[in-house]
């Protein structure tokens, strides 16, 4: 049986980027665009696909089932696995996106990092920024979209909502657990989460 069209798109292109010197993990696996841009030492894990308009700089690394589509990839960036980039993003140079995180219309800058659980929506953020494990830039309030202002040097504690429109100013930190809705002002602690409360000697009810 003859390969299908598309499947010897495939693999010319595929041909193409191995003797360019990308390192490709099952190869076959893996799903180029015409217009697909791979720079110097990078490696693709298993089970990528790379959309239309996607720029990849060098010493990238892409790990097994990420999407990318309509992005740019900056030098020294880390993505995956399990992770999509939607159009409007760029990765800047020694970013890191982990596994299970969305992007989208959004700008990470050097050296920041958002390593799991996370969705970033039309989104600035700045350099060596760390976004924890399940935070949510709320960007859509039933009609419209806002955009989200991380600055440098933040840190955003787990399961955190930041509902935009919002700016979080440089050096700042945001509590785990945080919604947070205004403006965070240069090197101060955002926390809205309530005190926690203990029942002594409490027992459970039975069935």
């Amino acid at each position: 049986m003859k390969p299908l069209n598309s499947q010897k798109i495939q693999i010319k292109l595929r041909n193409k980027f191995l003797k360019a010197g990308v390192k490709m993990l099952g190869p076959e696996t893996i799903f180029f665009s015409k217009d697909t841009k791979v720079g110097k030492n990078v490696t693709i894990e298993p089970y990528v696909v790379i959309g239309s308009k996607v720029k990849i700089g060098n010493d990238v690394i892409i790990k097994s089932f990420s999407h990318l589509e309509n992005c740019i990839i900056e030098n020294k960036v880390e993505i995956g696995p399990y992770a999509r980039i939607r159009p409007g993003t760029t990765l800047k140079e020694g970013s890191k996106i982990g596994n299970f995180v969305e992007i989208k219309k959004s700008t990470l800058g050097k050296k920041s990092k958002v390593n799991h659980l996370t969705y970033i929506g039309d989104t600035s953020i700045g350099k060596s920024v760390n976004v924890g494990a399940g935070t949510i830039t709320c960007n859509y309030d039933g009609v419209k979209k806002h955009k989200t202002r991380i600055k440098d040097n933040v840190f955003i504690g787990s399961n955190s909502s930041l509902v935009a429109p919002l700016t979080i100013e440089e050096g700042s930190v945001v509590g785990a657990g945080s919604v947070i809705t205004k403006r965070v002002r240069k090197q101060s602690l955002a926390l809205t989460r309530s005190s926690q409360t203990e029942v002594k000697n409490y027992k459970r009810k039975k069935k």
